[in-house]
């Protein structure tokens, strides 16, 4: 640990004056194009290209860029992502495997980000090895009690050569990267359960909420997916989890609400990732219990992470879905209130939906196999194509009623209905108020069944 604070220490003695390059080689990769990408949480965007010479080498300059995490990227899956704040970074690596080969050749804040990450890694490993015999080894024995020691010599260990950083290099990057990233100490006598749940309660103890720099980078994005997953298990019902990752959320915004630029940042991010999983009394709750910082009451000016919040409230189960008015394939216009069914089906699809393509005929089989007929299926179509969309109709021959304003994911019903993704399903009863919002064939079936409307 000493050699690599005075290796850190040595490097930024040379450091003169501010730099403004991002200096790389990546071996066998000569003569192809490489490019600079920042990053804001998960969100990476392109900011420079350069063409690399026949060694591989090429170089960035980030003049009036702001020091964070940037992305050098070559392929798909070729990228490593380097931090730059005000200083030269030089570093070499391969084309395949380039994190494992790695090696920085000037950059301080690498090299103490590298030093950090390999340190973490080690003991990370070696609690994860600690921790089963601590569980289950009875506590009264001698072999108990050396190993708890060593999980809480573990943990003081890194936290001292935390400080060690935090004393050498307090304005540095990757320095407040690192004590975002270091966990909390856990008392080693805690049983499984109380391990838990003391990590639960004192996970963000020591985060710095107010350093909205660190956007710049993965760090949040990170801990908010560590932090879930101390909530998540698969064994759960989807309803119980949903209850577990409610309390996750409750704790994440109140500890980030001392900073309304991080709590919008986590606030954006727990709502996108919800809502990809179909957690919607999830996304009930943060809309009925959190808003938009930065929102204005001004119903033309309201964000649009804010708009999406109120437009969960008003298509959770229960509630009375929103009308459609939309006009069919002869340009009628058909309106969701005029529908007279018992029970009505709202599909958003798409012809370009692979995922559409495969459930439709099964959907059209279980409506023609109605007797009585007892659910309609309005059909809503998200494509901007109007061949591709009654090609589809024509090809699947579906009768039943279908709709499109030919405007895609910018139409008012996607619009009303939150529609970011197909197929989305809407069950409604005769009042048109939401009874379920099945996420698959599986699901839509399940429902159908409940209100016996197949065997």
């Amino acid at each position: 640990m000493r050699y690599i604070l005075s290796a850190i220490f040595l490097a930024v003695s040379c450091m003169l004056q501010a730099q403004n390059s991002i200096d790389g080689t990546i071996l066998r990769y000569g003569g192809n194009r490489i490019y600079l990408m920042s990053i804001y949480g998960e969100k990476t965007s392109v900011i420079d290209s350069a063409k690399s010479d026949s060694e591989g080498h090429f170089r960035f300059t980030l003049n009036g860029r702001l020091p964070g995490t940037y992305r050098v990227q070559w392929t798909k899956d070729g990228n490593v992502d380097m931090i730059w704040n005000q200083e030269d970074v030089k570093f070499i690596t391969t084309a395949k495997n380039p994190d494992d080969s790695l090696k920085v050749i000037s950059s301080v804040e690498n090299q103490i980000n590298q030093a950090f990450s390999k340190l973490d890694r080690i003991n990370q490993a070696k609690l994860q090895v600690l921790t089963p015999v601590v569980d289950y080894y009875p506590v009264k024995d001698s072999f108990y009690i050396s190993v708890t020691k060593e999980m809480e010599k573990t943990q003081h260990m890194q936290q001292q050569y935390l400080d060690s950083l935090i004393a050498l290099y307090p304005n540095a990057f990757a320095v407040r990267v690192a004590k975002v990233y270091q966990n909390p100490f856990i008392p080693a006598g805690l049983n499984k359960e109380e391990r838990l749940s003391f990590l639960k309660q004192h996970y963000f103890d020591k985060i710095d909420f107010s350093d909205t720099s660190l956007l710049r980078s993965m760090v949040f994005t990170n801990k908010a997916i560590s932090y879930l997953s101390l909530y998540s298990n698969n064994r759960l019902p989807q309803k119980q989890l949903e209850t577990e990752f409610i309390k996750a959320v409750t704790i994440m915004l109140g500890a980030a609400s001392v900073n309304p630029e991080i709590f919008k940042f986590w606030l954006d991010y727990l709502v996108g990732g919800f809502d990809k999983f179909h957690f919607d009394e999830v996304l009930t709750y943060i809309a009925d219990n959190f808003q938009d910082p930065y929102s204005c009451e001004d119903q033309q000016r309201k964000s649009k992470l804010q708009k999406k919040l109120e437009t969960y409230k008003k298509i959770a189960i229960g509630k009375i879905a929103p009308e459609i008015a939309v006009p069919d394939t002869k340009g009628r216009v058909i309106s969701l209130s005029g529908i007279n069914s018992e029970y009505t089906l709202v599909v958003f699809w798409s012809s370009e939906c692979p995922h559409c393509g495969t459930m439709m005929p099964r959907l059209k089989e279980l409506y023609e196999g109605q007797k009585p007929k007892r659910f309609e299926v309005l059909s809503v179509s998200i494509d901007t194509s109007r061949i591709a969309w009654t090609t589809f109709l024509n090809e699947q021959k579906l009768t039943w009623i279908n709709v499109s304003d030919l405007k895609g994911f910018n139409g008012k019903p996607a619009d009303d209905f939150n529609i970011y993704a197909t197929p989305t399903m809407f069950l409604l009863d005769r009042q048109k108020r939401i009874l379920s919002k099945p996420i698959s064939l599986r699901e839509l079936e399940e429902a159908l069944r409940e209100y016996k409307l197949i065997l």
